[in-house]
């Protein structure tokens, strides 16, 4: 691994320069999402997501005016000048790439095309080095007020302050997103695998998962991670595989939701993408969540217009230890409201008189007969339905979904908004295929 790239990204060479528009023909994601019909709804206005990551090429073409100045926790300028590395300017442009030319149709579209990007250049994380400073890093991109933050890194262990700082993103309502790792190991990454993280796994443009992802309990989603095409510096745009990647769509994907829901927390954030969630023909009956696709791979335009309950504070992310809203443990069960510590909180600090403790515990005396004279009427009755309702994630078929019918994407027909099978649905049909099969 080296820079700041997650481990073992595969590159198939460069895309030709003088053929922008075959750049952008090869961003099968796009038309996936169908990214037209996404962009109606939300373009990222309004949002920054900081890129930990080498520095980014703000100059290109693909990035100009989307770039803010950042840091570079290497030199101790500024980030927004890399012209030899190319990761960080790829994450940056999956996430808010603009295009250029004529009506922006040439090179590369973002996911979120009118987000910010806040570059944040690290020093080289992976095996072998030293993988201290990664909190100040964590900090930098909070405190400047990012509230999406893209790690596609891998750094092999998290230090007791690296563990704070992601506290400290959560207590600030940040959406932390990182790569699960491309060793094809049972094992996340640091990174991903700690509390309050977005795990990302890759997906191919048939919605398999990418043979190179890792996997493991603690993944959450997944995302197109194989022959992406993005923005480089050094040859101004490259193709690759990874968990890197597809980090990035999950980010760009948050990106378009904050600005779309800009009262929602970042858990909140996350139960959205994990409920409109998809899987492959084949594969709608697993257990969620799977430790390969998590809830599945995300689609944004069900993210952005389904009609899904807000949800806890914390969603389906697990709190660490140091974030202030944690419980007494330090986390919360996955989906469970945050607003019983809270309340019980406030009472403590309040200062009750001895007659509001009375009447208290007069009220207290009826709710208990009620539930006695309810569990008595329906001592013989059958049990009501499992948890794992709206908001919730027990239960089997994963967070919360009511049984589906059958079909290869669970709800609504098509992926992506579309028909199944249909021009454009990803899965793409083969060429012995007919619409519908």
């Amino acid at each position: 691994m080296g820079g700041a790239v997650v481990a073992g990204a595969l590159f198939f060479g460069s895309a030709p320069t003088a053929l922008a528009d075959q750049n952008r023909d090869d961003q099968w994601p796009l038309k996936a999402f169908d990214a037209e019909s996404v962009w109606k709804v939300s373009t990222g206005k309004g949002v920054t997501v900081a890129v930990i990551d080498d520095a980014v090429d703000g100059s290109h073409p693909d990035l100009t005016g989307n770039v803010l100045p950042g840091k570079s926790f290497i030199d101790g300028g500024t980030a927004d000048h890399e012209q030899t590395d190319d990761h960080g300017t790829g994450m940056a442009s999956i996430i808010a790439g603009h295009g250029h030319g004529a009506g922006k149709a040439n090179g590369v579209m973002g996911l979120a095309p009118d987000a910010r990007i806040l570059p944040v250049a690290t020093p080289e994380f992976g095996a072998g080095v030293d993988n201290s400073g990664l909190a100040e890093v964590i900090r930098y991109a909070v405190d400047h007020d990012a509230s999406v933050i893209n790690m596609s890194i891998a750094p092999t262990f998290l230090t007791d302050a690296d563990k704070k700082a992601l506290a400290y993103a959560v207590q600030k309502d940040a959406l932390v997103v990182a790569g699960a790792g491309n060793h094809n190991g049972n094992k996340l990454s640091a990174l991903a695998s700690s509390p309050g993280v977005v795990a990302v796994g890759a997906v191919d443009n048939a919605g398999k998962i990418w043979e190179g992802s890792n996997f493991g309990s603690g993944l959450m989603l997944s995302a197109p991670g194989v022959k992406i095409t993005s923005a480089a510096p050094s040859k101004q745009y490259r193709e690759a595989d990874g968990t890197s990647d597809a980090t990035a769509y999950v980010s760009g994907a948050a990106a378009l939701l904050r600005s779309k829901f800009p009262n929602l927390t970042a858990g909140q954030i996350a139960n959205r993408l994990v409920k409109t969630a998809g899987l492959p023909p084949g594969q709608e009956v697993m257990k969620l969540p799977d430790p390969h696709y998590g809830y599945g791979f995300i689609r944004p335009l069900r993210a952005l217009t389904n009609d899904i309950p807000a949800g806890s504070k914390n969603g389906p992310l697990r709190i660490p230890k140091d974030a202030s809203s944690a419980g007494k443990d330090g986390s919360n069960a996955p989906g469970a409201s945050s607003s019983g510590g809270d309340q019980a909180s406030d009472q403590k600090d309040s200062g009750l008189g001895a007659g509001a403790i009375v009447g208290i515990a007069a009220g207290v005396l009826v709710v208990v007969a009620i539930i006695v004279i309810i569990a008595v009427r329906s001592k013989n009755r059958r049990n009501g339905p499992p948890p794992g309702g709206p908001g919730g994630y027990g239960g089997p078929g994963g967070p919360g979904f009511a049984p589906q019918q059958p079909g290869p994407y669970r709800q609504q027909p098509g992926p992506y908004q579309q028909q199944p099978g249909g021009l454009g649905s990803y899965p793409p049909v083969s060429p012995t295929q007919s619409p519908g099969q």
